[in-house]
């Protein structure tokens, strides 16, 4: 799979990077057990410094979408699948809500924007 950062994009490289991972994930493209670029090769690949890469893998381990093997890499963690399908559930569950309370799109999206931020 190939990663796509925008340098023009307002969010932030990290987050593009993690939302990049999801979305493979949650596309099939990236398989439980895929492993992922290294840190340093992924940063090359993309022109972007390592340790915006390696902050979107901590906290994509944290979240355990991904796990870190020591020297053996890191790799889209077996509970990745359960946490993005939890994820979309719940995702699902509001965009139900915030329908029945007549917000729009960008209303509730911003509402959910303060909520991460928060």
């Amino acid at each position: 799979m190939r990663f796509h950062v925008d340098p023009t994009s307002k969010t932030p490289p990290y987050e593009q990077v993690k939302r990049e991972i999801t979305r493979g994930i949650s596309d099939g493209d990236l398989a439980v057990g895929a492993k992922l670029p290294t840190v340093r090769a992924l940063a090359a690949e993309l022109g972007i410094a390592p340790n915006t890469i390696a902050r979107a893998y901590r906290e994509l381990e944290a979240a355990g979408v991904l796990e870190t093997r020591g020297r053996a890499g890191t790799f889209v963690s077996a509970s990745g699948d359960d946490t993005l399908r939890q994820a979309r559930d719940a995702a699902a569950e509001y965009a139900a809500r915030v329908r029945a309370l007549g917000l729009t799109p960008d209303e509730a999206l911003a509402v959910v924007r303060a909520a991460l931020e928060a």
